[in-house]
């Protein structure tokens, strides 16, 4: 009994190791990228463009989300500035969910655990997600609600940097331009890093410890072929409800995603599950500590209502049109060789080399003073940290203990 508890212990661990492996290559392209935007495009002209509200100020939005950091706590901290700085709600919100939907890095990460389906659906459901989110407010019409949390906002707004922007062609011509590009690219890992070491390990754990009848428990209907629409809408309803307890960001739910699906858990339960970065707990934390608890539990109905309608519309558009994923229900992605030696291996080595410069050009300007600490979401969320840094401690403990149990096994 104990050597069987080692060998799965061992096997999580290595299977958590093997999943961060796999997706390195794709968080190092997409951080860099959105790193490269975030310092040629500034957050002063985002705001001056968005306007308050209407279809031109929808679409910029989420423009301009789409090109923003994919870190949901990064994203809730633009959003709160966007609305500080006169943004419509919408607009706001359109920016937040297209900023943690809509990012190339997620799709890279989405296409190597789930295949092209799920990044289709990832892209087409982030836009269904803002088109519901603004017909959702436009029927409820919160217009007291918001009235009340611009008050409370009132002398909280940072001050507009009167600085012109440089040229982003002299930037990238620039040594400050790439050391500037390298401080972001770590500011993007520090904001991510305990979601993707904590979703990774639960991703492990749950594939070697969690049979595939717990899942069929859970989400009705899972394993089947063909569940029927009360099935679809209980697994679109139990995805968030599993994802709020997780703790789990955007980026760090992706392996346990496809855990999910590979324990027969539909399209559409996968997809809220996707979806659900922003109903978590911290998330919903935040929220109230930026605009009061109305204003977030309002933002909180909002985000799953919609989530839920479009996971749903999305697996029966992509079952009408003959693209619907089935899954194996075997766990098979526990199967895979992690550490072959392919083009993921390759890849893998050269953007820890371009990593490693980026890094070198960080602590050259931090050296000269020029670091600063990007906040996760201000100190309201205290309690949220310590949860978060406690797991973190955990996940490292079970990881190093899952690979030094490995003589242990015979």
């Amino acid at each position: 009994m104990t050597e069987h508890f080692l060998s799965l212990w061992h096997e999580a661990a290595l299977t958590s190791l093997g999943f961060f492996w796999m997706a390195l290559w794709a968080f190092a392209l997409g951080y860099l990228i959105s790193s490269l935007i975030q310092v040629l495009v500034t957050r002063q002209r985002m705001q001056r463009a968005m306007g308050t509200d209407g279809p031109r100020s929808m679409l910029l939005a989420s423009f301009f989300g789409f090109i923003s950091s994919s870190c949901s706590f990064a994203a809730l901290a633009t959003t709160r500035t966007l609305f500080q700085k006169g943004a419509g709600l919408a607009p706001s919100l359109a920016f937040m969910l297209a900023s943690t939907n809509l990012v190339v890095e997620l799709g890279f990460v989405i296409a190597i655990f789930l295949g092209w389906p799920f990044v289709v659906g990832e892209y087409a459901g982030g836009i269904l997600l803002i088109l519901l989110a603004w017909a959702f407010i436009r029927l409820t019409r919160p217009d007291a609600l918001i009235a009340r949390v611009r008050e409370r906002l009132q002398g909280d707004g940072e001050q507009d940097e009167g600085e012109a922007a440089p040229d982003w062609r002299e930037t990238l011509k620039s040594r400050e331009g790439w050391r500037r590009i390298g401080q972001t690219y770590v500011m993007e890992w520090q904001m991510v890093w305990k979601d993707v070491l904590i979703g990774f390990t639960v991703a492990g754990v749950i594939a070697a410890f969690v049979p595939e009848s717990f899942f069929q428990a859970l989400f009705l209907g899972a394993g089947d072929d063909d569940p029927g629409f009360l099935a679809l809408l209980a697994q679109a309803l139990v995805g968030p409800l599993a994802a709020f307890f997780t703790f789990i960001g955007s980026m760090g739910n992706i392996p346990l995603a496809a855990v999910l699906f590979d324990n027969g858990v539909s399209f559409a339960g996968v997809m809220a599950f996707i979806f659900s970065d922003l109903v978590v707990l911290p998330v919903l934390r935040i929220n109230a500590t930026y605009y009061g608890w109305r204003m977030a539990l309002y933002i909180l109905a909002l985000l799953l209502s919609t989530l839920v309608v479009t996971a749903l519309l999305l697996h029966l558009g992509m079952d009408l049109l003959g693209w619907l994923p089935q899954g194996s229900g075997t766990g098979a992605i526990t199967e895979r060789d992690f550490f072959a030696f392919n083009y993921g291996f390759v890849l893998n080595l050269s953007f820890l080399a371009a990593s490693a410069g980026l890094v070198w050009l960080w602590w050259r300007g931090r050296q000269a003073g020029g670091h600063h600490h990007h906040d996760h979401g201000g100190g309201g969320a205290s309690l949220g940290r310590r949860v978060l840094q406690a797991m973190v401690a955990l996940s490292l403990a079970w990881l190093a203990g899952g690979l030094l149990v490995a003589p242990l096994i015979g």
